[in-house]
């Protein structure tokens, strides 16, 4: 029985869904032979899903999103790659008690974390985007790790995408050179362009607290970041303002695709082979699955539509365990789950239902069992 779950976000981290599946597998079938792949799919929780595969875990005191320090960790494993997760210098969660920045939140910090990484040795990084507090093109990650930002006055331009309405020129000779000797691919579920009706500012900013006005003024301000960027550099920075992945987390994919060469793969198919989930799957004949919510999202690159198409392919049968369900019998059997077996079917209360993840979770188990192990 192979576990790969991520986490159900704000109850249960990948690892906890994972252990209180087990113990209600268990109480079934005493003695079940058990074995959990905690996944994630480059959003936040990547960390933590590495750390549980084994990689080892760093720590750099950091710039947050709104200029306060914050500690943000990191994983590295022995043969190099490290995997970085924005969301632990430049995620929502590092906003002081909530308060929304969508003009000037930076992502100054994450350069800073990936600073951190190449410092401990990296020389390949899986860069995990997600969860961000953030849009402003990645701009402060480039700053932080040597890029230079001026207005027109020579003076770099302020924090945030809003920053950006001032820019004159941009320089980015002075990036640390080890980049260019470093293997970095950016994993994401999100294939937005930077700009426009489907870019960073329209679809996400309002999540970052941005107004209507405020992605007007964001989405003029990221186009003309591209522009500036192509006098810079050339015409491969307009073109990767059109590519998939670039409007990612606040179009930090941009920056990461024009500025450090970051190649774009949809983040649970890289997460799956950083974990090692093939080996696991090969060692499996039965794979529970799951996240927070299964909706329409799932079906667009999360977690477990990525584990359930590899177990499709190797001929093995998945379910899915969920906080809730909202989607119908038929899209879950096209995407090559079973069944799925919802919380929200326990404890109909979405409050008590957070709060009482776990055990909720284990009775959940435990109804998957007698279904389909006894």
């Amino acid at each position: 029985m192979l576990i790969a779950a991520d986490k159900f976000k704000g109850s249960l981290t990948a690892v906890e869904v994972a252990e209180h599946v087990t113990a209600g597998l268990r109480r079934v079938v005493p003695g079940l032979d058990v074995a959990a792949v905690p996944v994630a799919d480059g959003g936040d929780g990547t960390t933590t899903a590495a750390l549980a595969a084994g990689f080892a875990r760093h720590e750099a005191r950091v710039t947050g999103p709104t200029g306060e320090p914050v500690t943000a960790t990191f994983a590295l494993r022995e043969d190099g790659t490290a995997v970085v997760e924005m969301a632990e210098a430049s995620g929502l969660q590092h906003l002081p008690k909530g308060v929304f920045a969508p003009l000037t939140a930076t992502t100054y910090g994450t350069g800073e974390l990936l600073l951190a990484a190449l410092d401990a040795g990296a020389t390949s990084i899986v860069f995990g985007v997600g969860g961000s507090a953030t849009t402003d093109g990645g701009a402060g990650m480039l700053a932080a790790l040597g890029a230079r930002f001026l207005d027109a006055d020579g003076a770099p331009v302020g924090p945030g995408g809003g920053g950006l309405r001032e820019l004159a020129t941009a320089d980015l000779s002075g990036l640390d050179p080890r980049l260019a000797g470093t293997d970095i691919v950016l994993a994401s579920d999100v294939d937005n362009p930077l700009t426009g009706p489907k870019g960073a500012p329209a679809v996400y900013g309002p999540q970052k607290g941005a107004s209507p006005e405020d992605v007007a003024v964001l989405d003029a301000a990221l186009a003309h970041f591209a522009e500036v960027l192509e006098r810079a550099v050339g015409p491969k920075a307009a073109e990767h303002a059109l590519a998939p992945g670039a409007g990612a987390a606040g179009g930090i994919g941009y920056g990461a695709l024009v500025g450090l060469d970051a190649a774009f793969r949809p983040g649970i198919d890289v997460m799956l082979a950083v974990l090692g989930f093939a080996p696991a799957l090969a060692r499996a004949t039965f794979v529970i699955t799951g996240e927070g919510s299964l909706d329409e999202q799932t079906l667009h690159g999360k977690a477990p539509a990525g584990v359930a198409a590899a177990a499709r392919a190797a001929g093995i049968e998945v379910v899915a365990v969920c906080g809730r369900l909202q989607l119908p019998q038929e899209a879950l059997a096209a995407a090559g789950i079973r069944r799925a077996y919802a919380l929200t079917d326990l404890e109909s209360d979405p409050a008590r239902c957070m709060a009482e993840a776990g055990p909720l979770l284990e009775r959940a188990a435990e109804s998957l069992a007698r279904d389909f192990l006894v």
